[in-house]
């Protein structure tokens, strides 16, 4: 496997990250793309009115990162999502750097599944928290399947 992890390089306290600057393309492409064209995104005018009081990126968009880490750096390539919590703990605004987290939290051998802590960062707050579980390629199980 190509730039991946196996299961067996697996170890609980393991890290990965991966950082990008959201941008106004980020939050425009992210709105056609999903079809969430909450004004709060993507109309100033109407988000000098919120709590805000500027537009902010979809909370969607932050954790999408997270996606990034998992694919393709931990594990990495052939990682499938089982589930994920999360808790937006604050905004992301246009020109900041969010800085993606995964860390190991537990392995589960029998069915080489990982639990996973997840969270993003803005200037090394978080503005969101949660755990995934996600299978993990196996030597083992490629080995057996050559066979």
């Amino acid at each position: 496997m190509s730039d991946g992890l196996f299961f067996e390089d697996l170890a609980v306290g393991q890290k990965a990250s991966f950082g990008k600057t959201i941008t106004e393309a980020d939050i425009v492409l992210f709105a056609a793309v999903t079809g969430d064209t909450n004004p709060m995104h993507l109309n100033a005018e109407y988000a000098k009115t919120s709590i805000f009081k500027e537009r902010i990126a979809h909370g969607m968009l932050a954790a999408g990162l997270i996606t990034k880490v998992l694919g393709t750096q931990l594990p990495g390539p052939g990682t499938i999502y089982m589930s994920q919590t999360l808790k937006f703990r604050a905004p992301v605004r246009i020109g900041e750097t969010v800085t993606a987290t995964v860390e190991v939290l537990a392995l589960h051998p029998e069915k080489h599944r990982a639990t996973l802590r997840t969270v993003c960062t803005v200037a090394g707050e978080p503005v969101l928290e949660g755990e995934a579980f996600v299978s993990v390629p196996s030597r083992a199980a490629l080995r057996a399947a050559a066979e």
